[in-house]
């Protein structure tokens, strides 16, 4: 049985005085709550100690929104997986989509990070998603498939331990329309066949494959409900404390 995984990334929102105050409210959210899922937030890097100092000991845990390959250097304005390893961080998102879209992000270096991270001791969210107009050239398949064999490759049963897949169809992060229900269903269950091939039909039964793409707390039920969906990348909805709660509580119910 997969541990449903809701992660909230925050994006470039919440400084430390406002990433304090939301994690606060997700924290006294939780207590007394039925919890069958695993909780992530992802502040960006300034919030992080604020986060961290609030939800330690909690069910919360804090997870990072990018890391760099290598461990140290001359390499200006990059944070090494050892360095958030250090700081508390326990997980962290790679290869999201608007890295690729806005900063140049390829499946090789998708493949430098997640070596890095999982060396460090970190866990691992890697995203894979297709464009609107991929998927209006009935490209997903294709796309989603490459992006998994080529950013993910080489990977141990031990390393997939560690590591979530996060399908995020880009053309849903941020525009409030969002796969229905079988569309994540269709692509979840193809990636975990490809995820077979790759390892073995039980590193695919137990790596959770996480939906991303305007989850909110009025579809988290009926997407979170899907075989093949074990939580949920959430960006807007985990900005406001009762919403990601809400999608908590669907994962839990789902589970």
């Amino acid at each position: 049985m997969r541990t449903p995984l809701v992660a909230g990334n925050w994006k470039l929102h919440k400084g430390p005085t406002d990433g304090r105050r939301l994690a606060l409210e997700i924290r006294n959210g939780l207590l007394g709550r039925r919890l069958a899922a695993e909780v992530v937030v992802c502040p960006p890097f300034p919030t992080l100690a604020a986060v961290l100092e609030i939800v330690r000991g909690t069910a919360v845990v804090v997870g990072a929104q990018n890391v760099f390959w290598e461990k140290s250097g001359a390499w200006t304005g990059e944070v090494a997986a050892d360095m958030l390893r250090d700081a508390g961080c326990e997980w962290v998102i790679i290869g999201h989509s608007e890295r690729r879209q806005h900063f140049g992000e390829q499946d090789a270096t998708v493949a430098r990070r997640v070596r890095a991270a999982l060396d460090a001791g970190l866990k691992v969210m890697a995203c894979v998603g297709e464009t609107l107009a991929e998927r209006e050239a009935n490209r997903t398949r294709e796309v989603v498939e490459g992006q998994l064999r080529h950013g993910l490759a080489g990977l141990t049963a031990e390393d997939w331990a560690r590591t979530a897949i996060a399908y995020e169809p880009v053309w849903a992060i941020g525009t409030g329309r969002n796969a229905t229900p079988d569309q994540a269903q269709d692509v979840h269950a193809f990636l975990r066949g490809v995820l077979a091939g790759m390892t073995s039909v039980r590193v695919a039964d137990e790596t959770r494959i996480q939906y991303g793409g305007s989850v909110k707390a009025d579809n988290a039920v009926a997407l979170l409900g899907q075989p093949d969906v074990d939580g949920a990348l959430v960006g807007g909805a985990s900005l406001e404390a009762a919403a990601f709660l809400a999608i908590v509580d669907a994962a839990t119910t789902a589970s």
